[in-house]
C-alpha cells in the first residue's frame, strides 16, 4: 500500500493558486487514470481521501485539509491508521527555488524552507521520505506570500499544466512500483 499526499490550502479561494499544486497534482492522477474524483472526507485525519487500487498496488490519495502550514497534522495520522511507513509515503508540494514547469523528485531532505515539508518533518520526527517538487517560479518583488496565494496568469496555465502532468506520470510510476531512484533519473 502506498500514500501519496498533495499538499495545498482547502477552499474556492486556494482552488488553483500556486500553492495548491499538490492538490491539482492528486486530481491529475486521478483524471490521468479515469477514476472517480470522489474523496471521502475523513475529520479524524483532517483530509479528503481517495482509496482504490492501481494496477495490483492498493493507494491511498490524500488531500490534507489543515492549511499548508500544519501539514503534518494530517500526515502523521494517516501512517499510523494504515499502518505505513514514511517509504510508503509520497508528498507533492510547489516549491519557488524551480522554475514554472520545472519538477524534481528527491527520496529525502531539508524542508528547503517549505512551511508544509517543515510540518510534516516535525510530526515524522525524519527527513526520509519521498517527495515530487514542482516549480512555481520566484515573484518578481519579495512578497512569497501574495505570490504563492496567487492563481495562475493566463499564459503561465500550459506550462503549469505540463508540469502536474509529468509529476502525475512520476507518480503512478512510483505507485506501479519502479524503482524510485529510476524515476528520479527520468524526471530529474
Amino acid at each position: 500500500m502506498k500514500l501519496l499526499v498533495g499538499l495545498g490550502n482547502p477552499g474556492k479561494q486556494y482552488e488553483n493558486t500556486k500553492h495548491n499544486m499538490g492538490f491539482l497534482t492528486i486530481d491529475q492522477i486521478l483524471f490521468d487514470l479515469k477514476r472517480e474524483t470522489t474523496f471521502s472526507t475523513k475529520t479524524k485525519w483532517n483530509a479528503l481521501i481517495y482509496e482504490g487500487k492501481i494496477d495490483d498496488e492498493k493507494v491511498i490519495l490524500a488531500k490534507p485539509l489543515t492549511y499548508m502550514n500544519l501539514s503534518g497534522e494530517a500526515v502523521k495520522p494517516l501512517l499510523d491508521w494504515y499502518k505505513l511507513n514514511v517509504h510508503d509515503l509520497l508528498v507533492i508540494y510547489d516549491d519557488l527555488d524551480l522554475p514554472l514547469g520545472k519538477i524534481r523528485l528527491r527520496e529525502k531532505g531539508s524542508s528547503g524552507g517549505h512551511n508544509g515539508i517543515k510540518s510534516i518533518i516535525q510530526y515524522l520526527n525524519t527527513t526520509e521520505f519521498k517527495r515530487i517538487r514542482i516549480g512555481i517560479g520566484k515573484p518578481e518583488e519579495n512578497d512569497v506570500v501574495d505570490y504563492v496565494l496567487t492563481p495562475f496568469q493566463k499564459e503561465e496555465i500550459p506550462i503549469m499544466k505540463e508540469s502536474l502532468q509529468l509529476a502525475s506520470q512520476a507518480a503512478q510510476e512510483w505507485i506501479k512500483g519502479k524503482e524510485f531512484p529510476k524515476i528520479m533519473s527520468k524526471y530529474n
